[in-house]
């Protein structure tokens, strides 16, 4: 899968993953390879990623939204505080 995390002023990360789990409005969800398509509000929090290689990345992130099709994962999130 490919993810990518912007804000508005830069790309916050950007590559193949396994896994990512995300803080949403309603609770915290993962996604997988081939998920359903889906757009969701996300939280205030902090997004877990899987790599390829297996490394395991946090991201904090103030909210945001998430849109997940065809394998391509795309969290936009606001400026930092």
């Amino acid at each position: 899968m490919l993810l990518k995390v912007v804000s508005p002023d830069k790309i916050l990360y950007k590559g193949e993953v396994s896994l990512v789990q995300m803080p949403g409005e309603m609770g915290s969800f993962e996604v997988l390879n081939n998920h359903a398509p889906i757009v969701a509000l996300l939280g205030e929090g902090k997004v877990k990623v899987i790599d390829k290689q297996r490394n395991r990345i946090l991201l904090d992130i103030p909210g945001g939204v998430v849109h997940v099709r065809n394998n391509n994962i795309t969290i936009v999130t606001s400026p930092g505080k």
